[in-house]
């Protein structure tokens, strides 16, 4: 009888450890979730003064890709990290480099026919694609706290959008912003479900090379598309931004995420994207910080709060 109850109770702990284990995980995957759409909010910065430079948008990407991917090469050979994949691997991390490659590209090619701000609004059309895509393809039930956080995001957001009403959307801008955010969105998805055990770094470094091998093709193919010299010092600066802010730590941190917290709850904490585009807009370029822009930080804050919670 005393043996049962030393065996229950050891059950029983490891259940406890269990859970506490999970819980911290998917606490570590919301933080990385922040982080990931904190850093990832800042590509309007780079590219927009990487275009006052006269790069066009596939020179800034190349550049933002084969930069990380030096960067990147240079942490895992310090670390002592083997860069050998195996063949699915290999499938995988070519899908998600085309993907991402094509979300890019879409973005800051939508940058020149839209305002920042209204591309940063529309691209959040992804945690919905991503909720969309789990539900019916994978049978993944959307909780009803997970949609009331889309609802609050989604309102959120449209009140961090502040046009004055004269502002004529191009066509084409909506559709390569839509584009960008559908190929994320299946990104994210992607990662999700494929569960590849594997260091962070070495996963962003194998998406990034791929992305940028894309990039480069494109650019071979595709008229008035060419790569560009670097011109200036200022530009080499940015580029190393672009590579390492809105690139490596946040796809770094977004793949943890997914790993840790779960596809559609890391897409909804992509909220803090366009919140981060307007304190930029607010500290940097020295706009106007109304009681709209505070509510709509306010509803995105607390669907964040949600999720965690959830």
């Amino acid at each position: 009888m005393e043996k049962v109850c030393c065996v229950e109770l050891r059950i029983c702990y490891f259940c406890r450890q269990f859970f506490v284990m999970a819980e911290a995980s998917k606490l570590k995957g919301y933080a990385a979730g922040i982080i990931a759409a904190v850093a990832y909010g800042t590509n309007p910065l780079g590219a927009l003064f990487l275009y006052q430079e006269g790069f066009n948008p596939p020179s800034v990407i190349f550049y933002r890709f084969t930069f990380a991917v030096l960067i990147l090469g240079v942490i895992l050979l310090v670390q002592r990290v083997p860069f050998k994949i195996n063949k699915f691997e290999f499938k995988v991390l070519l899908s998600l480099g085309v993907l991402f490659a094509a979300s890019a590209l879409s973005l800051y090619t939508s940058f020149k026919h839209l305002d920042s701000g209204v591309a940063s609004t529309i691209l959040f059309a992804y945690p919905v694609m991503v909720a969309v895509i789990m539900a019916v393809f994978f049978k993944e039930k959307a909780t009803p706290i997970m949609v009331v956080s889309i609802v609050l995001s989604v309102i959120g957001i449209l009140l961090l959008y502040q046009g004055d009403g004269e502002v004529k959307m191009s066509l084409w801008g909506v559709v390569l912003v839509l584009i960008s955010s559908l190929t994320y969105a299946v990104y994210i998805v992607v990662v999700n479900c494929s569960r590849i055990s594997m260091p962070p770094f070495k996963m962003t470094f194998y998406i990034m090379m791929f992305a940028a091998v894309v990039i480069g093709l494109y650019s071979l193919v595709v008229p008035d598309s060419r790569i560009m010299a670097i011109p200036s010092w200022s530009a080499l600066g940015w580029i190393c931004m672009v590579a390492i802010v809105p690139t490596i730590i946040a796809m770094t941190m977004l793949n943890i995420g997914i790993a840790h917290a779960g596809s559609t709850p890391t897409a909804i904490m992509g909220a803090l994207e366009p919140v981060t585009a307007v304190a930029i807009s607010v500290f940097v370029f020295d706009g106007l910080f109304s009681v709209r822009l505070a509510s709509g930080i306010v509803l995105i804050l607390l669907a964040v709060i949600l999720i965690i919670k959830h």
